[in-house]
């Protein structure tokens, strides 16, 4: 009988670059960015240490297409997925290894104010619209149901159209 185990990781950082989406030769979609965590203690001598670290995050299909429209670099956003390692021997012969976290979801922490900005310094002259994004997820739902965010690509987002 085997036993039961979890892969979860759970983030709420800022993206430290634009996220890139690229499309598999069949026709998949996938977006990857990263993301920085920050944490400070106070030591014992009350000399007050930061720390950062940086994730590589990747999404795949729909969930890719979205992130692609709607992250920018420095937006603070909730993440949801699960780590994963792989290797693999670059053109130069020599072995390398990835650690990055397959997305399952997302949620914007940004007001909906950032993210018009953000969208209007890359495409100042191209009217913005208002989408509303909701997920089915019961654990994010209320976080985001409902709220009005600004779309960089201009393109309405249906609530069906989100894989969350």
């Amino acid at each position: 009988m085997s036993s039961r185990s979890v892969n979860k990781v759970t983030l709420i950082g800022n993206l430290t670059r634009d996220p890139e989406l690229k499309y598999t030769p069949q026709g998949t979609a996938v977006c990857s960015f990263g993301v920085a965590t920050n944490r400070s203690w106070t030591t014992a001598t009350g000399e007050v240490k930061e720390d950062v670290q940086y994730h590589r995050l990747v999404a795949w299909q729909k969930l890719a297409e979205l992130c692609n429209k709607l992250l920018s670099k420095g937006g603070k956003v909730y993440l949801e997925g699960r780590i994963t390692y792989r290797s693999y021997v670059g053109k130069d012969g020599i072995q390398r290894s990835i650690t990055e976290i397959v997305l399952d979801d997302f949620v914007l922490l940004d007001s909906a104010r950032r993210v018009q900005e953000n969208s209007s310094q890359s495409q100042p002259t191209i009217p913005q619209k208002e989408i509303k994004t909701t997920t089915a997820n019961p654990t994010v739902s209320t976080a985001i149901e409902n709220k009005t965010v600004k779309n960089q690509m201009n393109e309405t987002i249906e609530p069906d159209d989100i894989p969350f």
